[in-house]
């Protein structure tokens, strides 16, 4: 028989948004935000502790998208947990490289140097970040956005987040900060 111990800490993920003006100025601020953990961030840990195999890396970057236009009118649907990829089909991708990322201690937002059950992810979408407008899209209006690993040497979703429209202008700059805890 199975034991049925008690489960206190669970997976999951915030994010807060930060746009601000050429100046610096914060200029609008979401507050911290609950995001959706998908199937595939599971099977990315799952591979991990079996010994993840050539071609499974962890965070890989982050992509932000234009999402649905419709959805500022009736505001985004709540994503689920089986989402595999954004909205946006050509979605900008932020590379690891130009994230931040921390483990952190606690519940606040305390940098660790060794490992921990939290990590801290910063993007910083500077000036003419994300390189729209393009071909596929017209305005630099982001909605959605999400975290993407590799397993199998396949990109893969880890978080997703849809949300009210963000019209970025060429200027500006919008700091996004996740958590993730496992």
């Amino acid at each position: 028989m199975f034991s049925t111990e008690a489960t206190t800490l669970h997976l999951y993920g915030m994010y807060h948004d930060v746009l601000r003006d050429p100046h610096g100025t914060a200029i609008w601020d979401s507050g911290w935000r609950k995001n959706t953990i998908v199937v595939d961030c599971r099977r990315l840990l799952a591979g991990f502790m079996h010994g993840a195999p050539t071609g499974t890396l962890g965070l890989q970057g982050l992509q932000v998208g234009a999402g649905d236009p419709a959805w500022d009118q009736t505001g985004p649907p709540l994503p689920d947990g089986t989402q595999t990829a954004l909205v946006d089909h050509n979605p900008f991708t932020v590379p690891r490289a130009s994230l931040q990322i921390n483990y952190l201690t606690g519940t606040g937002s305390t940098v660790s140097g060794t490992p921990t059950n939290r990590i801290q992810i910063v993007a910083q979408l500077g000036p003419n970040v994300p390189t729209w407008p393009d071909a596929n899209h017209p305005v630099s209006t982001l909605r959605e956005f999400g975290l993407v690993g590799q397993l199998d040497s396949t990109t893969v979703l880890i978080n997703y987040v849809r949300h009210l429209a963000i019209v970025k202008d060429p200027a500006s700059t919008l700091v996004r900060t996740i958590w993730l805890v496992f």
